[in-house]
């Protein structure tokens, strides 16, 4: 008779298996608890938005979902859970391949409505938005990028839920909102422009949910320095190459 035999599993390999597969789960459930979760990142006629950029000292926020299509009539809509208390940068791809949608003299421009949902535990009492093509670096007058900077379609598109906005194109391109508060749980909406006369890849936008002026940490210096453009007003930069 035909002896069957019969090879037992390795112990060694099984359990090494194991270890693996729960090394594994404690280490995605490690990310996921320090909040790194994998980045969203949503592209909508043409223009790829993502929350990859996060946040430094523990912010952060997350993005929901983009809509539109950047045009004046149809804005790329943005929406957001921001989480900290610090910058969250929105990182914007493809605005040279969408061209301009809004009719200015740019060679890309795009209309934007952001909302933003307080998931913090703060207050806000201002809200800061400021466009960079390089990550560490102000945007400079020289690279073309801005919030329609210099055109009067700017002025009259450019709302939000805060009744009060001051913008600051030097050295920096910066729109602050004010004169409300925005307690945590509730939501706040901003509606603007973005241009650029030699775009790039990719470009940042950086926001920032701040407390009242005394607490502006080292934005305030860069503030009080900058001047600050009423409604109609023209900017003291060259005109010969408008942003």
């Amino acid at each position: 008779m035909a002896v069957r035999r019969f090879t037992a599993a390795r112990r060694d390999s099984h359990n090494g298996r194991m270890r693996l597969l729960r090394f594994a789960a404690f280490l995605t459930c490690g990310l996921l608890w320090a909040g790194l979760a994998p980045a969203v990142e949503i592209t909508q006629e043409g223009v790829t938005f993502s929350d990859e950029g996060g946040g430094d000292e523990g912010s952060g926020f997350t993005l929901l979902s983009v809509s539109g299509r950047g045009s004046l009539d149809d804005p790329y809509v943005v929406v957001e859970h921001v989480t900290g208390p610090r910058q969250a940068i929105l990182t914007i791809r493809g605005l040279k391949r969408v061209g301009n949608r809004i009719g200015t003299h740019h060679i890309a421009g795009i209309a934007v409505t952001k909302i933003v949902f307080n998931r913090t535990e703060d207050i806000w009492q201002n809200y800061q938005l400021e466009l960079r093509e390089i990550e560490t670096r102000h945007s400079p007058y020289e690279d073309g990028l801005s919030f329609a900077q210099n055109t009067v379609l700017s002025g009259a598109f450019t709302t939000s839920s805060f009744p009060n906005l001051q913008r600051y194109d030097e050295p920096q391109d910066t729109l602050g909102f004010s004169g409300k508060t925005v307690p945590p749980g509730e939501s706040a909406q901003f509606s603007f422009l973005i241009t650029d006369m030699s775009p790039v890849e990719r470009f940042y936008l950086f926001q920032e949910p701040l407390q009242p002026v005394s607490r502006w940490r080292d934005t305030g210096a860069v503030q009080q320095a900058a001047t600050a453009l009423e409604p109609g007003a023209r900017s003291r930069r060259p005109t010969t190459s408008a942003r």
